[in-house]
């Protein structure tokens, strides 16, 4: 009965909050603005990542102090900037990530009510994962599913961000029953969402694009001989993508973007293999961020810019960018499935 478990406490108890359980989003992260100083803060959090940078400190930190956060927060503000949803004061990511939220908190309130509470947090920059895990805490909530909204697992996100949701628990005097929603990349609901919006796509075009590129964010390539399974997960959603379209294998291509240093990374690197593809007679391509649940930098400026004109330059004539599934009801409808998978036992 409501308040039974409150019931044999004394007058002078602090309130306790009806239980529920916590279902805490987590994105990769955003600035707050694109000026210097607010640029600065996010790629020093983000690149100080020993999961994302795994250089000993004694060699990277000098290097990142003193020269590369003394010139890339001006080139990454500008690419912040030319994106920037300027009407709510925030990054793209930002705003889909809210509207995901919202609507993942509609569908799950609507199958268990006030029982469960649903909110998001970010890796880098704000809301942190300590401040929504705190939040929760105060809420009631006496269990939590974190849940990363990385497709495919990676140590530099899923694992990043599973890294920070556990320090935030470091301090708990009372620390609650936690979950994490695993990798989605090969779910049946997320392929099939994400088949539906190259079907949308494709039906929007005068001519069918030769070719459909799924580019996924890059990693050094020795992560892979370390035992990461990003690539070889990445390589199957392509697979079942396919599968699903019904496609052969020239009609579909994966490869990996967004890379950084001198280390050999995953390849074929997309903003180089869309001008081969123009130059051996691919004229019109489409391309697909799989490895993104959300639109951002590198999806919108990134994908949508350098690596269009790579290709206009190199003689392809059509480019085509499929949006990532954001906040598309078939791709929530994925997530929520993939969080009532790991709910169980816990809210019916």
């Amino acid at each position: 009965m409501p308040g039974e478990e409150t019931s044999h406490l004394p007058q002078d108890h602090p309130e306790v909050p009806p239980e529920k359980t916590g279902i805490l989003l987590a994105n990769l992260g955003t600035p707050d603005g694109y000026d210097y100083w607010s640029m600065r803060r996010y790629l020093n959090e983000f690149l100080s990542d020993q999961r994302v940078i795994d250089y000993p400190a004694w060699k990277w930190q000098p290097l990142l102090q003193l020269i590369i956060l003394t010139k890339r927060p001006f080139t990454s503000g500008a690419a912040y900037k030319s994106i920037w949803n300027e009407e709510a004061g925030e990054s793209p990511l930002m705003t889909i990530t809210k509207a995901q939220t919202e609507k993942m908190r509609a569908v799950l309130t609507e199958r268990f009510g006030d029982r469960v509470m649903v909110d998001f947090c970010m890796r880098y920059g704000n809301p942190s994962t300590k401040s929504r895990v705190d939040a929760m805490l105060d809420a009631g909530c006496r269990k939590i599913v974190f849940f990363p909204l990385y497709p495919q697992y990676a140590g530099a996100t899923t694992a990043t961000a599973n890294d920070a949701f556990f320090r935030a628990l470091g301090d708990v005097p009372w620390q609650p029953p936690v979950r994490t929603v695993p990798a989605y990349f090969d779910r049946q609901s997320y392929i099939e969402a994400l088949a539906q919006s190259v079907e949308r796509a494709y039906a929007d075009t005068e001519t069918a694009p030769d070719i459909l590129v799924c580019s996924y964010h890059g990693m050094p390539e020795r992560y892979l001989m370390q035992g990461d399974p990003y690539h070889c997960q990445c390589q199957k959603t392509t697979r079942l993508l396919k599968e699903r379209l019904g496609w052969s294998d020239n009609q579909i291509t994966t490869t990996f973007q967004s890379r950084f240093g001198p280390e050999e990374w995953l390849k074929p690197y997309t903003v180089e293999e869309v001008a081969r593809l123009a130059k051996s007679g691919k004229k019109r391509i489409a391309v697909i961020a799989p490895a993104f649940s959300a639109d951002c930098i590198e999806t919108l400026e990134e994908i949508n810019e350098e690596i269009r004109e790579s290709f206009e330059e190199a003689g392809g004539e059509s480019f085509t960018y499929i949006p990532c599934l954001n906040d598309d009801d078939h791709h929530i409808a994925a997530l929520a499935e993939a969080v009532e998978d790991s709910l169980g036992g816990w809210v019916s």
